[in-house]
């Protein structure tokens, strides 16, 4: 069933949105690699990735409902340079919360619009946000907990470093 124009339109808007994020992520990673925190660095390129499987799960949700996708104007990411650890993971988690609810703002249209046929695919971005918000808040606890030492900020590094590389396909997810 084919989706309403408001509602196709704040679909395009998320998708937006998702490339957003992973631009966000990107340069969150370029400012890691800066302090040569590769671990670090190549954890937010992993998130940079998720971010386009996102944009493309409702790129092809829209097409499949007979609608047209279309990526808006993505205005350059909000990173201030020379973040600290701290500063980048608090940077990601504002930007996960915007995402979360920005997605809850679009379930709430597809509901109020009596949209059930996307309610799988926000169901699935409800678990999903949850899920990035607590990934990151846990590393923000953790680097709270660390503060400004150096040996325990590297061996956060390793470890984030060990994250799987994924692709960018939905398939990989």
């Amino acid at each position: 069933m084919k989706m309403s124009n408001d509602l196709e339109k704040k679909f395009q808007e998320q998708i937006t949105l998702e490339f957003a994020a992973s631009i966000t992520y990107r340069q969150l990673a370029i400012e890691a690699d800066e302090q040569d925190l590769t671990g670090i660095a190549a954890w937010l390129r992993h998130q940079a990735d998720e971010e386009i499987v996102h944009a493309n799960k409702f790129i092809q949700h829209v097409s499949d409902r007979g609608n047209h996708a279309t990526i808006g104007a993505i205005a350059a990411p909000e990173v201030a340079p020379g973040l600290s650890v701290l500063g980048i993971f608090e940077a990601a988690l504002a930007h996960e919360e915007k995402v979360s609810e920005s997605i809850r703002e679009l379930y709430r249209s597809a509901d109020k619009e009596g949209d059930y046929d996307s309610r799988p695919l926000l169901n699935w971005f409800v678990d999903e946000q949850i899920e990035e918000e607590a990934t990151v808040s846990e590393i923000i606890g953790r680097v709270k907990r660390v503060g400004e030492d150096g040996s325990g900020i590297l061996r956060l590094d390793a470890e984030l470093g060990q994250r799987p590389a994924g692709g960018t396909e939905a398939d990989d997810e």
